[in-house]
């Protein structure tokens, strides 16, 4: 671990899901957070809506958890997803990354997906699933445009974390991007939903046909 990070990561060869793992250690491990876990391989990733996340060999596959408390004040956590993905694709964007955050948690290069994340809350901690593609897709899917080093990400992205930059701040820059996602979809309970049109509130939710909707991821 890089000096000066205050959060321990756990390298793993392979795990079933990094996600599963860490929330096993929060329920029973009385682990001291900040607290990641890492693996070269993942057999059975979970994304949105309990998708699976394909696994392939050199992309990265992160978890961490972070104490609410230690947390911006203003974080909605229904929005917690976006607040997460975003501080990550602002990394990316420093790293000279055209990566791009699609409503509300995904990772995209001009049109195809590359990764995504989502978030739960345990026993007072919140835990972030992330599934990156870096070298390699599946069909249908893309990977990260530029060539990087994972410890270099991590330290970059979790410092940024640990600024505690607030809702406020991240929302005022994402919102200002917000237009690309007009001719995308969203999901709500399994149903699929044009975004053409949405309006972006500032709480991270969405108004669509007059109906508001959360991330909730």
């Amino acid at each position: 671990m890089a000096k000066g990070l205050k959060l321990k990561i756990l390298y793993l060869e392979s795990v079933d899901s990094t996600q599963s793992y860490l929330k096993n250690l929060v329920r029973n491990a009385g682990i001291t957070l900040p607290y990641a876990v890492v693996a070269k391989i993942q057999t059975d990733g979970v994304g949105s809506r309990g998708n699976a996340w394909s696994g392939l060999d050199g992309n990265l596959f992160l978890s961490f958890a972070f104490s609410l408390e230690d947390l911006p004040q203003d974080l909605k956590m229904e929005s917690s997803s976006i607040y997460f993905s975003y501080i990550l694709k602002e990394t990316l964007s420093e790293m000279n990354s055209s990566v791009w955050l699609k409503w509300p948690n995904d990772l995209y290069i001009d049109e195809k997906k590359i990764g995504g994340m989502i978030t739960n809350v345990i026993k007072n901690t919140i835990i972030c699933g992330l599934g990156l593609n870096l070298v390699s897709a599946p069909e249908g899917f893309s990977s990260l445009d530029i060539s990087i080093c994972n410890e270099e990400l991590l330290e970059k992205y979790f410092k940024k974390i640990e600024t505690k930059i607030s809702w406020k701040q991240v929302f005022s820059k994402y919102k200002l991007e917000f237009y690309r996602n007009q001719k995308f979809f969203t999901h709500k309970n399994n149903l699929r939903i044009s975004l053409e049109g949405a309006v972006l509130q500032s709480d991270g939710s969405i108004i669509k046909n007059g109906e508001r909707i959360h991330s909730l991821r």
